[in-house]
């Protein structure tokens, strides 16, 4: 058992299949290489899943967890991972989430959770206190998130359970079905809603009432004081506008991708910006567990066309991206209500909007008619359809139950060159950040072992000029600004030591928003655990749980040639900031090769043996 402070030193196991449910504590060697988070998914997938199991069958597990500073008074500290095989990608697995359930589960005594097996029934699981127990969900399948929420929270007297559940979605095995909890908050990518509804696994109800021991309680607290009295200065436009305040930026840049990523300018953007949402529709502000930034929206809208329930919160970029200008739609009413729906049935609102604005493209093409879609005009702006699909989708109806399964096989299934409008990486549809403006980040994309991906990856036009992200950037060792545009080895080595500190963030399960710098980040390690921590000891297990996640991937069957970006984004944007510009298709190949090289990967992109003993992971081989 653990004897560092941070972790309560406990893992709950889960037999869906025969109901059993045991614990294990592992030692201080296990905390201190993984972490928690994302390098707990890679560890439990490699050494529990079959090689080439069923991500939709009982074999697959299905792995929650904090991480060493979840849980503290300091804000970011509310985060949490979800993992497993993923059935969008067929490969490694893997989403954050924000809220309170995280903090609640290491309040209720475990650090993680590994569920595997399937029930022969609905059910859901309640943790309390250091205790767990299986229950029949049966009346709370086929229900919408908000319902399942306060069924569990009046069946046991008690409006601060938390709740990680699915929705409808999951139910129906939609392949970009997430984890919904707090209504609001998602592990939102890669299908695993999908996955827990495979298992008949409806909820996780969590509450605990035990505080965290913490190694260095003066450490902590002034971080989070420090966090608290500078937050406004530091951070001021995410608690005002959220991730939404990014539309104007991006679109005058030319990086809002538009009508399918065919163009990366849309002139409707004023109408569904941070801004407009503000002065119209926004009315309140969410925060995680004890964060002061407060960057989630609360939104509502009464009619006439409308109705939207603050309970579910409010559109994000993402959402207002995919939903919005991506589906060349300009009506913020009718992105706020695709977006609750999305909540409700618990969808993905990435991989949601770009799979609707894939078959409008397909549409205005030719490739779906008016029978396909049952008489819908799905082109381009209109948001009626929108919405309505977003519905057909989550309920697997008429040209939804296509579109549930993602773009890439809607796109196989359609044929007559389908394919060629399918914007993912190896399966995944591509987040809303333009990777002709981003050059790194389409690099990133292409390497990302979940598929196209944005929470681990380079956002280029940061460390474009010598300002405060490149001042942080400093601590890596990286001082020069490099263009967007740029994919030379520098670029590369650029992307690979931020995406090192990313897959670390997402280990530590800290939030990727919060404005602490490297050393601070560290110093809460510390605080927290009482190790000797060191921001080399920190980026070595980012390096270590990338590799993992690569190796798994090999494992699975996947191959440099998934490593691709889709062939839109070697043209221009059609118009544009962008018109005249697109990736070289030479330089991206090159590039990758160079990334193989520097994390110590073959010429396939297979981790070398080496490798694996640099970072203690012989046991993979």
């Amino acid at each position: 058992m653990t004897n560092s402070a941070g972790y309560v030193g406990t893992i709950l196991r889960v037999d869906l299949s025969s109901g059993a449910i045991t614990t294990e504590q592992p030692g201080d060697d296990f905390y201190r290489a993984y972490f928690g988070g994302s390098g707990f998914v890679a560890y439990f997938l490699l050494k529990e899943a079959p090689p080439g199991a069923d991500p939709l069958g009982p074999e697959n597990r299905l792995v929650f967890a904090s991480g060493p500073i979840t849980g503290l008074a300091v804000g970011g500290c509310g985060r949490h991972s979800v993992g497993a095989k993923s059935p969008l990608t067929g490969g490694f697995g893997d989403s954050q989430s924000g809220g309170y359930w995280g903090s609640e589960l290491k309040f209720a005594g475990f650090d993680a959770i590994v569920v595997h097996g399937r029930a022969a029934g609905p059910v859901y699981l309640l943790v309390q206190d250091g205790k767990a127990e299986l229950r029949d969900a049966g009346h709370l399948w086929g229900k919408a998130t908000a319902e399942t929420q306060k069924l569990l929270r009046d069946e046991h007297g008690d409006p601060g359970l938390r709740v990680a559940q699915i929705g409808p979605a999951g139910e129906r095995l939609v392949r970009y079905a997430c984890i919904i909890n707090d209504l609001h908050d998602a592990a939102g990518r890669t299908g695993l809603g999908a996955v827990m509804g495979s298992k008949n696994l409806k909820a996780i109800a969590v509450r605990g009432r035990n505080r965290l021991a913490v190694a260095e309680p003066k450490t902590v607290s002034d971080l989070g004081r420090w966090l608290r009295d500078n937050v406004m200065s530091l951070a001021k436009p995410m608690y005002d506008q959220g991730t939404s305040r990014l539309v104007t930026g991006l679109n005058k840049s030319g990086g809002l991708p538009t009508r399918n990523f065919q163009t990366s300018y849309f002139e409707g953007a004023a109408k569904i910006s941070g801004e407009a949402m503000r002065n119209s529709i926004l009315v309140g502000r969410h925060s995680c567990y004890a964060c002061p930034v407060r960057c989630k929206r609360v939104v509502e809208v009464k009619g006439p066309t409308y109705h939207v329930s603050p309970d579910y919160g409010g559109p994000e970029y993402e959402t207002i991206a995919a939903l919005g200008s991506d589906c060349g739609v300009d009506d913020l009413a009718a992105i706020a209500k695709g977006s609750e729906l999305c909540n409700a049935y618990g969808m993905d609102t990435i991989s949601a909007g770009a799979t609707i604005a894939f078959a409008m493209e397909c549409f205005e093409n030719g490739l779906l008619t008016d029978g396909d879609t049952g008489g819908t005009q799905l082109r381009f702006g209109n948001a009626a359809g929108m919405v309505e699909m977003v519905e057909k989708i989550a309920q697997r109806k008429g040209l939804g139950n296509l579109l549930a399964e993602g773009s890439a096989r809607a796109a196989r299934k359609i044929g007559q060159g389908a394919e060629r409008f399918a914007m993912h990486v190896k399966g995944q549809e591509a987040p809303m950040h333009e990777p002709r403006l981003k050059q790194g980040l389409g690099l990133g994309y292409a390497l990302s072992p979940t598929g196209a991906d944005h929470c681990h990856n380079l956002h280029d036009i940061y460390y474009t000029s010598k300002g405060p992200g490149l001042e942080n950037f400093k601590a890596l060792g990286i001082t020069q600004p490099l263009p967007a545009s740029d994919l030379s080895p520098a670029k590369v080595r650029m992307l690979l030591y931020n995406s090192q500190w990313m897959w670390t963030l997402n280990s530590l399960a800290y939030c990727l928003f919060v404005p602490l710098n490297y050393g601070q980040v560290t110093e809460l390690l510390r605080g927290a655990t009482g190790w000797n921590a060191s921001l080399w000891e920190m980026m070595k297990v980012g390096d270590r749980v990338r590799t993992m996640a690569r190796w798994f991937n090999v494992r699975e069957g996947l191959a440099d040639s998934d490593d691709v970006l889709p062939d839109r984004f070697f043209t221009p944007p059609a118009s544009g900031p962008l018109a005249s510009t697109s990736i070289d298709k030479a330089k991206l190949d090159a590039a990758r090769a160079t990334y193989y090289a520097m994390t110590g990967w073959d010429d396939k992109g297979k981790p070398r043996p080496e490798k694996l003993a640099e970072l203690a992971l012989d046991w993979l081989a």
